[in-house]
């Protein structure tokens, strides 16, 4: 069965020892563990490390599979969501690598999961993006078939303020690009971690692309976003998506949970469903963002037996 946890990124200050204390105490089954390189957070909810893939060595990861263990909970994957398409040649080369130790690190944790963003030149369209995505791809995918993992690549449009105006920095938003990825690099290696908030961001179906895709969706990420009509009718819908749009966790947003959990059981997928909190609503300390968790914990936990 399908196992309820949540991404780590929402903790930076715990260890991953306190952070899987904490999903023992409030009944979470899995947990997804930030890989991020030790150092300064280039955007919020990036630069966290509970898992350090740069020191990664054997006793290392028994250690974390032993914490594993005394706590009860699984880790569902090792996360790291940079831009490798980044137009900054300097700043994608680093990406790329680090993305590669993850890559590299998850067979070592017993893991198949690793997931990430294909990234893009926001300045430039889908088809000006397409060389260098199969150039940069290819070879990822390659190593990621030569340790037995697979990339699951979120969906997220990674465009929400002038900042990655034009285009967004992530190319895989929509079906008809999934089925373009997927059959210019074909490999049972390749596919997604599927957020449907990001369908309803786009005033798009979360439910639709389950069942077409249900043998490339490796990783589930559980959040809801509200829409704010009221500003939509001001701002219009090219307005930057922050502008009208808010994050929020599962429950307090416009997903119907029941329902798309219920089309999710109809396919073969069985795998993590984890929740990721960006949900202001709950205060930004320590505490409310527990809060955040716990709650959304409460609302799907009875969809999951």
């Amino acid at each position: 069965m399908m196992k309820l946890g949540f991404v780590s990124a929402i903790l930076p200050e715990f260890n991953l020892d306190q952070v899987l204390a904490f999903g023992a105490a409030e009944g979470f089954g899995c947990l997804e563990a930030m890989c991020w390189p030790v150092g300064k957070a280039e955007r919020r909810y990036a630069g966290v490390t509970h898992v350090d893939v740069d020191a990664l060595g054997g006793c290392k990861a028994d250690d974390i599979l032993g914490l594993c263990a005394r706590h009860g909970v699984e880790l569902s994957g090792l996360g790291y969501y940079p831009n490798p398409l980044d137009p900054d040649p300097v700043v994608s080369r680093r990406c790329v690598e680090h993305l590669k130790k993850v890559i590299c690190a998850a067979p070592k944790l017993g893991l198949k999961n690793v997931n990430t963003f294909i990234g893009r030149d926001w300045t430039k369209s889908i088809d000006d993006n397409w060389p260098r995505f199969l150039k940069t791809w290819k070879p990822l995918i390659k190593l990621a078939e030569d340790h037995g993992v697979k990339i699951g690549i979120e969906n997220c449009p990674m465009s929400f303020t002038k900042d990655e105006w034009p285009g967004g920095k992530n190319l895989a938003t929509s079906p008809v690009i999934w089925r373009r990825m997927f059959s210019d690099i074909p490999s049972d290696s390749f596919g997604l971690n599927y957020d449907p908030s990001h369908f309803v961001l786009q005033h798009m179906d979360p439910a639709s692309p389950l069942r077409e895709f249900q043998d490339k969706i490796f990783h589930l990420h559980a959040k809801d976003v509200k829409i704010r009509r009221d500003r939509i009718n001001e701002v219009g819908v090219f307005a930057h998506p922050l502008e009208w749009h808010q994050p929020r966790i599962p429950g307090y947003g416009e997903m119907d949970w029941g329902r798309f959990l219920g089309a999710l059981m109809e396919t073969k997928y069985r795998g993590p469903v984890c929740i990721e909190v960006e949900d202001d609503t709950f205060g930004k300390t320590l505490e409310g963002r527990q809060s955040a968790l716990r709650v959304a914990g409460n609302v799907l936990r009875p969809f999951f037996g």
